[in-house]
């Protein structure tokens, strides 16, 4: 049966990284896999976190299944988390959630439902995208298209470009936005913009859905909320995975959830149903560790308090790096690097062509992606200014 299956090439990220981890170089630098590592490059677990293990540990008397839909105070968490107390008022019993394995399983859910709502309905992606948001979307049978999103030239959103592109989507399509800090490009729409792109789908009918997996990396819990609360405002139907890896370094956990904002509670009530049956094939039973830990962090206040100051604190060393990034490139290269400073969240395009990005990895084992992609957040004291000294040496 196996024998004519062919051999597939390795995932472009996970390969490069791979790739970099079988380098012999002690000097290399992997910038490619977007986790947040600290200044001695571990990926640190949260003292909130571990502080909600240690009880867990003390306090769990059972192993069993977790409820299809997942651990309520999670939930009930993160709803208040993403989508915010004053519209979950506004919207009262028309907000349902489904916890899931990450945020891919939550990507993957909300397909699943839009799939058994809108049979082979469009979804427009932006230009560019994280690549695993389409192999997720079209594998439940939705159809691909793209809008206009990043401006290499300038740099950042070329939002006249991408409103003309979404003037396109109709009633029945799905148009996916990501919420705060843009995977791959660090370059995030305003408030203003947001609102604009809410009336369109007001105007035109198409459904936003929304990915969400860095709120609290870019501006801040709240601000980093601004699109989705936005949108939820607006439109009667929105459609969001969260995911729980970033903010709350639950990474190997797979922690997310699938959130539907419906028109009434019958809907509601009719998606989460969706929902469920559609977790039910996939993966059956939502994990319950990460879950678990993440309600108590979001429920109980004196944890909550001390994993709010640990992620401001990342946040502000992230956009730190940044400016420091920026100043050193602009000194060693003599060109601008100002929209890294400007950018949000973990990633940036360095601006590097194809061919300097694997001369980087060729000659100074500095890894990234053929895109120049780079995860900021892999920075530290002690090899940015190798990565500067590449990064020049081919600019």
């Amino acid at each position: 049966m196996f024998e004519e299956l062919p051999v597939l090439p390795p995932d472009s990220i996970l390969g490069l990284a791979a790739e970099c981890r079988a380098d012999p170089n002690p000097e290399k630098v992997d910038l490619t896999i977007g986790i947040y590592m600290d200044e001695s490059g571990n990926c640190p677990v949260f003292k909130a976190v571990s502080n909600a293990q240690r009880q867990l540990i003390e306090q769990e008397t059972t192993k069993a299944y977790l409820p299809p839909q997942g651990y309520q105070p999670f939930l009930d968490g993160m709803m208040s988390l993403v989508v915010g107390s004053e519209q979950l008022s506004a919207r009262s019993g028309q907000v349902s959630a489904v916890q899931t394995p990450g945020g891919c399983g939550a990507i993957r859910i909300g397909a699943e439902v839009l799939q058994s709502a809108a049979p082979g309905a469009r979804v427009w992606v932006s230009d560019p995208t994280w690549p695993v948001h389409l192999p997720l979307l079209n594998s439940v049978g939705l159809h691909i298209e793209t809008y206009a999103y990043y401006d290499p030239a300038t740099k950042g959103v070329n939002f006249d470009a991408m409103v003309e592109g979404l003037k396109a989507a109709v009633a029945g399509d799905i148009v996916l936005l990501h919420g705060c800090c843009h995977n791959p490009s660090g370059a995030d729409l305003t408030p203003q913009q947001w609102q604009v792109i809410a009336d369109m789908a007001a105007k035109q009918g198409f459904t936003p859905m929304i990915d969400i997996a860095y709120q609290g990396l870019g501006d801040g819990l709240e601000a980093d909320a601004v699109g989705v609360r936005t949108l939820i405002a607006s439109v009667p139907e929105v459609v969001i995975a969260a995911s729980c890896s970033k903010n709350l370094g639950l990474y190997r956990e797979r922690t997310g959830v699938a959130l539907f904002v419906s028109g009434d509670a019958r809907s509601a009530e009719a998606t989460a149903s969706q929902a469920k049956s559609a977790a039910r094939r996939v993966y059956s039973m939502p994990p319950a560790h990460g879950g678990i830990i993440a309600g108590m962090v979001l429920n109980d206040a004196a944890l909550r308090s001390e994993w709010e100051a640990e992620l401001s604190s990342m946040c502000q060393r992230i956009q730190g790096l940044r400016t420091t990034f920026r100043e050193q490139l602009e000194a060693a290269t003599g060109r601008d690097f100002a929209f890294i400073a400007k950018e949000k969240g973990m990633f940036s395009f360095l601006g590097l062509t194809r061919e300097q990005a694997q001369q980087v990895r060729k000659e100074h084992s500095l890894y990234m992606l053929d895109s120049s992609r780079i995860n900021v957040a892999s920075l530290n004291a002690g090899n940015i200014e190798r990565v500067v000294a590449a990064v020049a040496a081919v600019s």
